[in-house]
């Protein structure tokens, strides 16, 4: 079987639209490997900000303690109170009518 010029150019529309596929193929096959690599990526960042929250969080709260909060303060010049706290109350003048 030989190939001639129009065996060729009759069929020029179908070897065009395998190649055109071929094209796409590959374009698609490009833009999931970035999407994967993008996606890779995201989760290594959410890793690392889920430790870096962790580690703020522990953090915080060890701060927070009222030990850790006396010890901050003692060099202001406060200090605890020895003393429960005491409510002022205001009687309110009663106005004739």
């Amino acid at each position: 079987m030989r190939i001639n010029y129009q065996l060729i150019t009759r069929n020029l529309p179908f070897i065009l639209f395998l190649a055109v596929i071929a094209l796409v193929y590959i374009a698609n096959s490009h833009l999931a490997e970035k999407k994967v690599r993008r996606i890779n990526k995201l989760s290594r960042e959410i890793k690392e900000l889920k430790w870096e929250y962790l580690s703020v969080k522990s953090e915080l709260m060890f701060r927070s303690k009222l030990s850790e909060v006396s010890k901050a303060v003692e060099q202001l010049g406060l200090k605890e109170l020895s003393t429960p706290p005491q409510r002022i109350e205001v009687k309110e003048k009663q106005t004739e009518q």
